[in-house]
Order: C-alpha cells, then structure tokens, then sequence
C-alpha cells in the first residue's frame, strides 16, 4: 500500500484532483460562480442541502408549536366557538323554516277542510323498531287536545291514528296495522270496502282492501279515498290500486293498494282533534 503512494498513477490522480479542485474554486471565485460549476457543484451537494433543509424545517416547526403553543391554542378555541356559533344558527334557520312550511300546511288543511280543528303541527320522535306496522311516537299529547284513536294526517292524506296518549306525547298506529281498519272508496267507481293492515303487505309497504262487491268495477290505478265515519273523515286520500283479485270465498273482491304516504319517512304530521259528525269512542 505504501508503495502505491509513491507510484505514478497515485501522482498523476493527486494532479487530477488538484485541477479539478482548482476549477471548481476558480469558477466559484470568478464573477461569484459560472453556470456550469455551480450546476456541478449543486449536484454534489443537492442530498447534503435536502436534508439540512429538512431538519431545519423539522426544528423551526418543532419550536414555533413550543414557544406558541398558547397562541395556537387561543386561536383554536376562537375557530371552535366560531364554528359552534355558526352550526347553531344552521340549526335554529332549519328549524325556523321547518316551523314556516309545517305552519303554512296547517293553514292550508284549514282552508281545505274548514269544519276540522287540528292539534299543532307534530314531529316524529321516535319510531318502534320492534313494530312491523311502522308505529310511532308524536311529541304532542293530552296536553295539546288529542285523545286516543284520534285521526293522524299529513298535507297528503292519512297516515293512521293514536292509540296510547300521554300529557306530552303520543304514539301511532300506522294504517299498515291489521288495529286499522278504514272504509274506504273509489273516486272512479265508487266501490267501496275496508282497508285492512296485512304482516306480509306491510314489508312490502303495501295495505288490502277487503269486502269489495264483486260487481264492482276496479282497476289499476284507481284511487281510494275514506268514506267517513264517526272515526275518520270522508275524502283523506289513502292510495292506490296495485293489483285486484277474488277472495277465496268467492262472494267478494280485494285490492292491494299503494298508501299514498309512506309513513316510514314522515318526519311532520297534524292529529285531527273534531271535525264534523266525529264521534270517536275513548
């Protein structure tokens, strides 16, 4: 090793070295620097540059959160409250608009059927998720007028009726429910029959209309309306017919019918309180 110091190609490579360096020093000191050298000279360096670059970045960081972290903290709590501020008043307009439209209905069923008192506009609460009818609970009870097996309502026609009351709240057997049996009739014809809730239709969100005579004209389409009784008013709209056939004795038709309303996506409904001829029994 030691003789390889002394050899040539060792001198020659010192000498190239040298120049080399020699180059780079001339081309830095001249003028401050000449593209090309300090695009060589970039090169060398660029990993040694990244990674200072890095810590210094990584340490500046690390004592900007050390020396303001108060200041970051305030500005984060005024940020929360801000937008608190902001959630609540989204909140309070929804509900606000929500109070204009369901007010807006109320007045619209009273100018439609002008011999009906209803309770104040009523939001669904809760839901029995163990019912297969789709009952629910109402957050307007004995306080506010409305008494067990009371008619329930929306814009669009009938929804069901109440059947547990509280001073506060009260729930609703939907007319999915077999409890629920409804005269209904034919705007087109002007058959008529009892609409009755089914297990199996109410999955489907479907309802049956039994004891339709078997003369009557029915199809497709049409649509059934209440007839009126002591329970329920005349002329709520209740659906439409899906499908029609014979009952199994043979003396009558039936009709599967679509409710107008869902009653699994009511989020507003109004309880009917009188109307005409109501005579509801306790």
């Amino acid at each position: 090793m030691r003789d390889f110091f002394k050899t040539v190609k060792f001198k020659v490579l010192m000498a190239l070295m040298a120049v080399v360096i020699g180059i780079l020093i001339f081309s830095l000191t001249r003028e401050g620097y000449t593209s090309d050298s300090a695009s060589i000279f970039s090169v060398m360096f660029e990993p040694f540059q990244n990674f200072s670059s890095k810590i210094s970045k990584k340490v500046t960081s690390s004592l900007d959160m050390l020396f303001n972290a108060e200041k970051y903290y305030n500005e984060n709590e005024q940020l929360r409250n801000t937008l608190n501020e902001v959630y609540n008043d989204i909140i309070d307009y929804d509900k606000l608009r929500r109070e204009n439209e369901e007010l807006r209905v109320l007045l619209g069923l009273k100018d439609e059927y002008e011999d009906y008192e209803f309770s104040p506009p009523c939001s669904v609460i809760a839901r029995n998720t163990n019912d297969p009818y789709g009952s629910f609970t109402i957050n307007k009870g004995s306080d506010d007028g409305i008494k067990p097996n009371y008619p329930v309502i929306t814009a669009t026609g009938l929804v069901g009726v109440c059947y547990e009351v509280s001073s506060s709240t009260s729930k609703v057997r939907t007319f999915y429910s077999p409890r629920t049996a409804i005269g209904v009739t034919t705007v087109q014809s002007k058959a008529t029959g009892v609409m009755e809730g089914d297990y199996e239709l109410a999955a489907d969100g479907l309802c049956r209309v039994s004891y339709i005579s078997k003369t009557a004209e029915i199809a497709k389409g049409d649509v059934f309306f209440t007839t009126g009784s002591e329970s329920f008013p005349a002329g709520l709209l209740v659906g439409t017919v899906e499908e029609t056939g014979v009952e199994d004795s043979g003396l009558s038709q039936y009709a599967t019918i679509k409710p107008a309303i869902a009653p699994e996506t009511l989020t507003d409904v109004f309880v009917i309180l009188s109307f005409n001829g109501m005579e509801i029994a306790e």
